[in-house]
Parts: structure tokens; C-alpha cells; sequence
């Protein structure tokens, strides 16, 4: 059974800094990443990487401000946040599709909040 396990969620000033992890188990994953969402509004991609050549995709809205990275043994994925704004509050998933079926799997989700 395949489990996402988030963390790392929390409320930050904007300027500052938050990284989410992601734990997977139960499954190799081609792929992980992380998508948001706000109320009213559809999950969109943040950033995610495959395991092709660890290739990455960005939201232009976070390209130079999120790095995400991923490490095959522990099978997690961290999305490192810098320079967070008002605009990246939303409840963010860990994304993962399994490898050769790319079958998708979602976590629980984990809110961010940015506000002074």
C-alpha cells in the first residue's frame, strides 16, 4: 500500500523560508513532487522530479525560489522554499507516480501560511 507522508508545513513571514518533506513507502515512484491549492481554485504544480536524469519542472511563479530535491534511498522528496510571499499560501501535496503504471499517488496535504 502506497503511503505519502508530508511535513514541514507552517506559518513564515514573507522573505522567509520553509522546507516541506515527503516520505514515501509501499511503492518505487518515477516521479515525486508537490502541487498547491488554494480555496476556489484548481491543485496546480509546483516542482517535480523524475527519475530520468533527475530532471525538473518548476511553476514560473517559483522558478529561483524553490529548489526541490530528492533522495532515491530514503525514497523522499524536499521542496526547499525561499523568499516566500503572501501568494504561496495554500495547502501543499506530495505527488508520486509509480514507475513503468504512473499510477498517482497524493498525501494528506500540509498548509502553508505566509503573513506578517
Amino acid at each position: 500500500q502506497v503511503q505519502l507522508v508530508e511535513s514541514g508545513g507552517g506559518v513564515v513571514q514573507p522573505g522567509g523560508s520553509l522546507t516541506l518533506s515527503c516520505a514515501g513507502s509501499g511503492g518505487i515512484f518515477w516521479s515525486m513532487g508537490w502541487y498547491r491549492q488554494i480555496p476556489g481554485k484548481e491543485r496546480e504544480l509546483v516542482a517535480s522530479i523524475s527519475s530520468s536524469h533527475d530532471t525538473t519542472v518548476y511553476a514560473d511563479s517559483v522558478k529561483g525560489r524553490f529548489t526541490i530535491s530528492r533522495d532515491y534511498a530514503r525514497n523522499t522528496v524536499d521542496l526547499q522554499m525561499n523568499d516566500l510571499q503572501p501568494e504561496d499560501t495554500a495547502v501543499y501535496y506530495c505527488n508520486a507516480r509509480r514507475i513503468k503504471t504512473l499510477q498517482e499517488y497524493w498525501g494528506q496535504g500540509t498548509q502553508v501560511t505566509v503573513s506578517s
